[in-house]
């Protein structure tokens, strides 16, 4: 792990995730399962299912990241994508009833923020050499 880029941030990452999964249960009693608002931890709005999103994500970062160096960039690269994704989406989500993971601006800050480190790390680091491929 010392050696990957992309196992250091998905451990790291995965981790993360996972612990600000269990705490947002903490503050999301009596908060519908997909409500629209949610209770905030810390700045970040959340409810249950943000919730078990936040602990998918950060179990699937932490076994990648624990696995291989080809494993966490793949995972690196498919969660930033998607987290590039909610970034934007959750701009326009904002006060609708399509919200159904409670976003607010410093999720979607935070999201964005996140696809950038993930989708740089995955992009630039741990490449194989080309005779390393050749190999294969």
């Amino acid at each position: 792990m010392r050696t990957s880029p992309n196992r250091l941030l998905a451990t790291i990452f995965g981790a993360v995730y996972l612990l600000v999964g269990v705490l947002g249960f903490f503050v999301t009693s009596g908060i519908g399962f997909a409500a629209t608002e949610g209770n905030n931890l810390i700045i970040f709005a959340v409810n249950p299912l943000h919730n078990i999103i936040h602990l998918a994500i950060g179990a699937a970062l932490l076994f990648a990241g624990l696995s291989s160096a080809a494993a966490a960039k793949g995972v690196n690269l498919a969660v930033g994508a998607v987290y590039l994704l909610v970034g934007i989406v959750g701009l326009f989500l904002l006060g609708s009833s399509l919200n159904i993971i409670a976003l607010n601006g410093a999720d979607n800050v935070l999201h964005l923020a996140s696809a950038v480190v993930l989708l740089g790390v995955a992009l630039s680091q741990d490449k194989q050499s080309k005779s390393a491929s050749a190999a294969l």
